[in-house]
């Protein structure tokens, strides 16, 4: 048996099924036959409250066709994800319509199928306590470093602009005109590094992790393979999908997941923060920066 279509077998037992279960356990089972992706990405307690059941209700779906609990029902549909194997028919038929729509069609589809799938494959690997985990000792140190060369120095600074809108300890490195082990001559044990690099792995970046390392700074790496030399070496590892018809690797999946650990950076910070923030654009606004509306 293939594990791509385990999940489909588990809907279709579940199905099979569904005259036999309790009243209860039946309005839970017809959630999870309508909504099988929401399965893959949610808890037991969601499931149970999307189903307006209670949560051992749906343990007990799971059990019934041959599972010991929710956790091992879900796993099948996790992977489904994971392998890309599933998809939301609405988005088939529109990815079918525009490669109908002419020469580049075809290319537009796949660019398109390939950049949701990255964001699905990656954050179905990750999870929130994860997330928190990264986020808490982002909020907790003195000084932040966000480290990426290529097209990833785009996206670290694109990062750190972000965050000093609110934040003032964070520092993209390089800096112009110098290296990442020279940015970090000075940092000490925890603070942390956000490092990102895919492959092919850049040594400078690999070099600047094994430093900080052994400065002492937490490290949180982002990277697209588990066997990463940078995820081998972090505290907090987040492997995304770069999957891409072009040339290029896309950064997709790496710019959704540094937004997301901002978003819980700010949900774990001090409330000073939104006075911050509130303070930043309202001094922008006073000095003219943003065009007014008529």
């Amino acid at each position: 048996m293939k594990q791509t279509n385990v999940s489909s077998l588990v809907l279709e037992r579940l199905a099979g099924e569904l005259s036999d279960l309790t009243p209860e356990t039946r309005k839970a089972a017809t959630y999870v036959l309508e909504n099988p992706r929401d399965v893959g990405v949610s808890t037991v307690r969601e499931i149970a409250e999307a189903a307006k059941v209670k949560p051992n209700t749906v343990v007990r779906m799971a059990r019934q066709v041959g599972f010991e609990g929710y956790e091992d029902f879900r796993e099948p549909f996790r992977e489904a994800i994971r392998s890309g194997s599933v998809d939301f028919p609405d988005r088939a038929r529109w990815l079918q319509d525009i490669r109908k729509s002419g020469d580049l069609g075809s290319l537009y589809a796949d660019m398109v199928q390939g950049a949701l799938s990255n964001i699905e494959n990656s954050f179905a690997g990750i999870s929130a306590e994860q997330l928190a985990a990264a986020a808490q000792a982002v909020w907790n140190c003195e000084h932040v470093y966000t480290l990426g060369v290529g097209v990833n120095h785009s996206n670290a600074n694109n990062f750190t602009y972000l965050a000093s809108t609110g934040m003032v300890q964070f520092e993209a490195i390089p800096r112009l005109g110098s290296t990442a082990t020279d940015d970090l001559a000075y940092a000490k044990s925890g603070d942390v590094l956000i490092a990102i690099t895919c492959k092919p792995y850049r040594r400078e970046v690999v070099e600047a992790v094994e430093i900080a390392k052994a400065q002492g700074l937490t490290i949180v790496a982002i990277s697209d393979s588990p066997a990463s030399p940078i995820i081998l070496q972090a505290d907090h590892g987040f492997v995304i999908s770069t999957d891409t018809p072009q040339f290029f690797p896309s950064s997709v999946a790496t710019i959704a997941l540094l937004e997301t650990l901002l978003s819980f950076v700010v949900a774990h910070a001090s409330d000073e923060i939104v006075t911050r923030v509130e303070k930043f654009h309202t001094r922008r606004r006073a000095l003219g920066l943003y065009e007014t509306e008529e």
